[in-house]
């Protein structure tokens, strides 16, 4: 798959080498035309604070789980469209609105032509109402749901979101496991599976990412974290004013674009 803007010359071919091991990943990723923020640009939140942020959204505003949801999961398939122009994808979801994001993901890559696959971290009874209804669709889609992940172009990795307690454990621990040694590359939605948000703790394994796609505003423990890789933040809906609300400020400013590129301070 060939990106219009990569024929117009916009991008340029970059060799990406990530990762925790010697045998790293070797693969060609594309120069994003994304804003750019400096971490300074942005508010940081906490877990306990993105989890006032959702339910500002979901009990004050009206703004349901679903509609969120899919913001993300577009934005994570452009993005993935974008960095890579993948041939084809294999999404490891979860059973919450972290997998729910990248089931969304799936649909929109699939429907963009991406040969998608899907690996629950779950079995499809366990899912939440919301990530279950969008399994649904990918069903009623055709998209393969398989026992274990196949090899791809690029990993989406939706396993666990913000809400990490403890270590990751039973089949989530073991899907994490096996990124490490996979060749593709590997996107994060939100936050690598299996880091602490809050104070960027590792309480057992945990995904190695190439790039991260945080949601809203970044989270406080990936700042110094080693495992997020490039670190772009998504536009999910969030009217600024949640943010003072929560006392995070400054907002993100999406005015150009509902994805952005965070890049380190000076």
């Amino acid at each position: 798959m060939v990106c219009k803007r990569a024929l117009l010359g916009m991008f340029q071919f970059q060799i990406a080498s990530i990762g925790s091991n010697q045998e790293r990943r070797n693969y060609r990723t594309m120069a994003t035309q994304y804003p750019i923020f400096s971490t300074d640009d942005l508010g940081w939140l906490t877990a306990p604070q993105m989890l006032e942020v959702d339910r500002i959204m979901m009990e004050d505003l009206q703004i349901e789980l679903i509609q969120m949801m899919e913001n993300a999961g577009r934005n994570l398939a452009q993005l993935i469209l974008d960095r890579y122009q993948p041939a084809s994808v294999t999404v490891l979801a979860g059973s919450g609105g972290n997998g729910g994001g990248g089931l969304v993901a799936a649909r929109n890559l699939a429907n963009r032509g991406v040969d998608v696959s899907v690996t629950l971290g779950q079995p499809a009874e366990n899912l939440g109402p919301v990530p279950a209804h969008q399994l649904d669709i990918l069903n009623r889609m055709s998209v393969p749901i398989e026992d274990e992940p196949r090899t791809s172009d690029v990993v989406i990795d939706a396993l666990i979101g913000y809400s990490l307690k403890g270590e990751p454990r039973g089949r989530i621990a073991e899907l994490i496991e096996a990124t490490a040694s996979m060749d593709s590359p590997i996107v994060s939605l939100d936050n690598p599976s299996g880091l602490n948000v809050t104070d960027g703790t590792v309480p057992g394994v945990v995904v190695q990412a190439d790039a991260t796609m945080t949601l809203a505003l970044p989270k406080i423990g990936l700042r110094d974290s080693s495992e997020v890789g490039a670190l772009f933040l998504a536009d999910i809906s969030v009217p600024p004013f949640v943010y003072d609300s929560v006392g995070v400020t400054p907002a993100p400013d999406f005015t150009t674009s509902t994805l952005i590129e965070v890049t380190m301070g000076d």
